[in-house]
């Protein structure tokens, strides 16, 4: 999981300092003391830190915060703006030219994902109405060229290529000619790397940038590397001036020193994320919501915007209509299951969710993985229709033929149509909690605490 590592550390020093009355000035420099060692264990840059943590002591020994009721929740809030603040404040978006096409052009060391990532940048911008051609501008690593045809092939998004015998420089401006004459209104342009930073591979990036002027330099790093990727980012910034950074493998990186640090430390926002190796699994980087994650908020809106995505709203509203007749059936857990798989990993979606969100409940609620939704899936479909349909009539025999079929134990069964009742009654609490709210009445209690969540 994202900042796992450092999530579980601060999560718990303020779950300490929520649980007293009142805050001294001690409690707060324990507990600064506390956020110092694990951002500096996220491998985030100590002067970083040092000034963070300065600034969070300055906001939260106002004697408004310690003379308040609730001393442990602002110092929370401020911790939590700071953490925004530190990675940017806000989105930053990309740079779109008042006269198309806009350019874009994706810079970096060797083995960082620029290929990949300038086809998960086409696929994310084509959504929002974008046109975008593909450039490969990569001449020298073997089968680059063949790597982002094959990825544009996938994506349906046209491939502008020269071979590998033409210069960078030509590729380039000659793709920008192909842009205007086709109506693409995107060219994204991918650009070769090194094993390491040379002046050979900036010269020829600033020759590039000379000859097309892109109105977005890009740098993709992985973020899994710490510190190293900052201090690739200062370099390219300090040649090139960067318009921001792509961090890649974010998703697997525990620690997240790279995103806490690289505004920071280089000027330079973060404006993508990676976050897994499908095409469409390229996030915009939001501050304010990435720091919520980190201190256990969730993320409702990353949350809701993956959901708008991915469902359908004619099964939604059929969904709703089968719950409202108690209908539901393991044919319609199945396909909400589904439907859940095409949002992310369930430990990414499980992040998001406010009070599920902190390790503590993550671990209550065991080590939730996408190979559990696997065996569900093969369970409800080794049933008949029949059974699917009636699943309070499936005896000892049938569950043991299902058991049998699916390449799954009994007792994996029974699990699966516990969860299905339990999912079953929450649908009809839902339902409930609908008709009292539109009544004005009361709401019943929380349906996503405990262990068991039906929902998972």
């Amino acid at each position: 999981m994202v900042f796992s590592g450092l999530a579980e550390k601060l999560q718990e020093t303020f779950r300490r300092l929520k649980g007293k009355g009142r805050l001294t000035e001690a409690d707060v420099d324990e507990a600064m003391k506390e956020v110092k060692r694990a951002l500096l264990g996220a491998d985030v840059n100590f002067q970083v830190v040092k000034k963070f943590v300065q600034r969070v002591k300055e906001r939260a020994i106002g004697q408004d915060i310690l003379d308040s009721l609730t001393p442990g929740q602002q110092v929370i809030k401020i911790v939590r703006d700071e953490l925004a603040a530190l990675m940017g404040g806000t989105q930053s978006k990309i740079n779109v030219s008042p006269k198309p096409p806009t350019l874009v052009m994706l810079v970096g060391l060797h083995g960082a994902g620029k290929t990949t990532s300038a086809a998960k940048l086409a696929n994310t911008l084509r959504k929002t109405g974008r046109r975008p051609l593909l450039v490969a501008g990569d001449v020298y690593r073997p089968a680059a060229i063949k790597q982002l045809q094959v990825l544009g092939q996938q994506l349906d998004v046209p491939v502008f290529s020269m071979g590998d015998r033409q210069s960078p420089v030509d590729i380039a401006r000659a793709a920008v000619e192909h842009a205007v004459g086709t109506g693409r209104d995107l060219v994204i342009i991918d650009t070769a790397g090194r094993l390491q930073i040379d002046q050979e591979m900036m010269d020829e990036l600033a020759a590039i940038k000379a000859a097309v002027h892109p109105h977005e330099i890009l740098l993709v790093v992985d973020a899994m590397t710490g510190q190293v990727a900052v201090n690739v980012a200062e370099a390219f910034n300090s040649r090139l001036g960067l318009d921001g950074v792509i961090l890649t493998k974010l998703d697997g990186d525990a620690r997240g020193g790279a995103a806490l640090s690289m505004k920071a430390v280089t000027g330079c926002p973060v404006k993508f994320a990676g976050v897994g190796e499908k095409l469409d699994a390229l996030e915009p980087f939001h501050p304010d919501r990435m720091a919520d994650r980190i201190l256990g908020m969730g993320d409702v809106l990353t949350l809701i915007e993956k959901a708008q995505a991915s469902f359908d709203a004619d099964q939604v509203a059929k969904l709703n209509q089968k719950i409202k007749n108690v209908e539901f059936t393991l044919d319609d857990f199945l396909e909400q299951l589904q439907e859940v798989r095409k949002l992310g990993p369930i430990q990414q979606i499980i992040g998001m969710i406010p009070g599920l969100g902190s390790m503590k409940k993550m671990k209550e609620l065991g080590d939730i993985d996408d190979k559990e939704l696997v065996y569900v899936e093969a369970i409800i479909k080794s049933m008949t229709p029949w059974e699917r349909n009636r699943p309070h009539e499936i005896n000892g025999s049938r569950r043991r033929r299902i058991a049998r079929g699916s390449g799954t134990s009994v007792q994996q069964v029974n699990s699966v149509l516990k969860q299905f009742e339990q999912t079953k009654k929450m649908m009809r609490q839902f339902s409930e909690m609908g008709k009292s709210m539109k009544k004005g009445g009361r709401v019943p209690g929380n349906l996503f605490t405990g262990k068991g969540n039906p929902l998972f």
